[in-house]
């Protein structure tokens, strides 16, 4: 007889078979199957569940074995597997045959939530286990895949009524409380449920979303955020302070595209990987909003890339089908900007160690926003005759932009420099004032929209979700050029000195600006905006071709 369970690794993760042996001896447990500190501290936990929840702890010597014995267990998942196993041996229980049991216990005999549950689902429903017991926190995660399957339970007493009822009728009762569990529900009675709590819900919000109609003008900007969202390309913005570089790239979810169910599932199980249980993706079942991760600076390699002594996914992968903002970019790790080229070309992100290397998706797209200087103020000028209020020193400027690495920003297809110029808006905060129309998130959203499901169509069962993402074979392709651009745009690779895979994002660039307009085909006009927006970035001092242009500032409205 065996109770399954479930050890996070990886993407996939491991069934865990625990069984139990009960013989005459010393009263005690013996743990076998490579379990570390926390798996061999449930001998204690179990032993003090099992009592304080009113059942009869075997007074013999047992034997408690996980298999697969050669994979190292780690946390406290495996504490009511354990007790299942221990129970059903000594005939406390009827066996949990085909169920897959998860989670920690409290000396109360209270059960705590883990993580990996979506995962487990996965892997167990694969496996052909017919059921779930889960914790009560973990309800939501368990219903993704298992909804007719999964019970959540809060203590060891419901789980146990929650088998018995299993092992009488063939299904799970439905979501209930006990006012009292213990021995009664080893008795044979199956307690009658209470009135379910309701599930989780998504919290009451009165703040208005963040829009692009709450910015004022950066229209450069705000379109190269929609050419970014809609082909799933990589963005750099940078310019002084005060210039709306985190405030509209943190209006980029407001315009972004759906997931598809499929692609909301695999980001779910990535969360549930995190033990991230919180946020819109358990509250509202529904919702197929792509990830949005902004990790502070200061955040550590195995943080932002994934690891660990138990590998977990990092920020990369939680940001799986979605945008990666890192904002403040230069004050990054060198370390984590170097580390970030392979995800970026491959779409994964692999761990070595040495019991093996760990893969985890990791197709996120790129949001770097940076300021130009040490002090920020490259670019930005004051008083009549232009008096810059800058005071780095050109090499202070090179070897903070240098930071960022010319690998990382090769691979960065959109770069855009700002300016604040608050002279243009002040005029309209007079009350006599006309306020200007500006452009909100659900027009440019439609567009993105109408784009994406173009994508969807030119590359179904091509294993490429969005332009950005296109190998040089799928570029030849989908993006054939008139004669005419081709050799005007030799002639802007002789002089600007672009790389291959800085052409391939020029046309890749290109491709997404003509989808967004519902053309076929490339236009020459569609090149030439690729190519304005790849031409800066490389050099610090490209804030300054900014100067005397006319230029209306990201700040707040409303």
């Amino acid at each position: 007889m065996y109770v399954y369970a479930y050890a996070p690794f990886a993407l996939e993760g491991i069934i865990i078979r625990v069984e139990a042996d009960i013989r005459r001896g010393i009263p005690g447990i013996d743990i076998s199957g490579l379990a570390d500190g926390a798996v061999r501290e449930a001998r204690e936990r179990v032993r003090a569940a099992i009592r304080n929840s009113g059942f009869t702890f075997p007074q013999d010597r047992i034997l408690v074995n996980l298999a697969p014995a050669g994979l190292k267990k780690d946390g406290p998942e495996l504490d009511l597997p354990i007790a299942f196993a221990i129970l059903a041996a000594a005939g406390l229980i009827p066996p949990p045959e085909g169920l897959m049991v998860l989670g920690e216990l409290e000396l109360s005999g209270a059960i705590r939530p883990v993580r990996g549950v979506v995962a487990a689902t996965a892997a167990g429903l694969a496996a052909g286990l017919r059921g779930f017991i889960v914790p009560r926190e973990n309800r939501a995660e368990a219903e993704v895949l298992a909804p007719a399957r999964s019970t959540a339970v809060a203590t060891l007493g419901e789980a146990i009524a929650a088998l018995r009822h299993w092992h009488q009728r063939g299904a799970f009762p439905p979501p209930m409380s006990f006012e009292s569990p213990g021995p009664a529900a080893c008795s044979g009675k199956v307690p009658q449920p209470n009135e379910a709590g309701p599930g989780p819900t998504a919290r009451s919000n009165d703040i208005p979303p963040e829009d692009f109609s709450d910015v004022y003008g950066q229209e450069r900007y705000k379109r190269a955020l929609e050419i970014a969202a809609a082909g799933g390309h990589n963005l750099l913005v940078f310019g002084p302070p005060g210039g709306g570089k985190t405030l509209l790239a943190r209006r980029l979810p407001s315009i972004l595209p759906s997931l598809l169910p499929q692609e909301a599932l695999e980001v779910r199980r990535l969360y549930s990987l995190a033990g991230r249980s919180e946020g819109v993706f358990w509250q509202n079942q529904e919702s197929l909003a792509p990830p949005f991760r902004s990790p502070h600076h200061g955040a550590s390699v195995e943080g932002l890339l994934g690891g660990g002594k138990t590998v977990k996914p990092g920020e990369i992968s939680l940001a799986h089908y979605g945008v990666l903002f890192m904002d403040e970019a230069p004050e990054f790790r060198s370390s984590i900007l170097k580390a970030l080229r392979e995800p970026l070309e491959d779409g994964v992100i692999t761990i070595a160690r040495a019991e093996g290397s760990v893969k985890l998706p990791a197709e996120f797209q790129l949001v770097l926003a940076a300021n130009p200087c040490p002090c920020g103020r490259l670019g930005q000028m004051v008083g009549d005759e232009g008096g810059s209020l800058c005071f780095c020193s050109d090499d202070e400027i090179r070897r903070h932009w240098q930071r960022l690495g010319s690998a990382l920003l090769d691979r960065i297809e959109l770069r855009v420099p700002v300016l604040p110029t608050p002279r243009n808006w002040v005029a309209s905060l007079a009350k006599s004032g006309s306020v200007s129309h500006r452009q909100d998130s659900a027009s440019v959203a439609k567009r993105v929209k109408m784009a994406v499901e173009i994508q969807r169509d030119r590359f179904r069962g091509l294993h490429c979700r969005r332009n950005g993402r296109m190998s040089p074979v799928l570029v030849e392709r989908f993006c054939r050029l008139p004669e005419d651009t081709v050799r005007d745009l030799e002639i802007r690779i002789r002089q600007g000195g672009l790389s291959n895979r800085a052409l391939q994002g020029v046309l890749k660039v290109a491709r997404t600006i003509a989808d967004l307009e519902g053309r076929s085909n490339i236009e020459s006009e569609d090149v030439e905006e690729a190519l304005r927006f790849r031409c800066s970035g490389e050099d610090p001092y490209d804030v300054l071709t900014l100067s005397d242009q006319i230029s209306v500032p990201g700040m707040p409205f409303k």
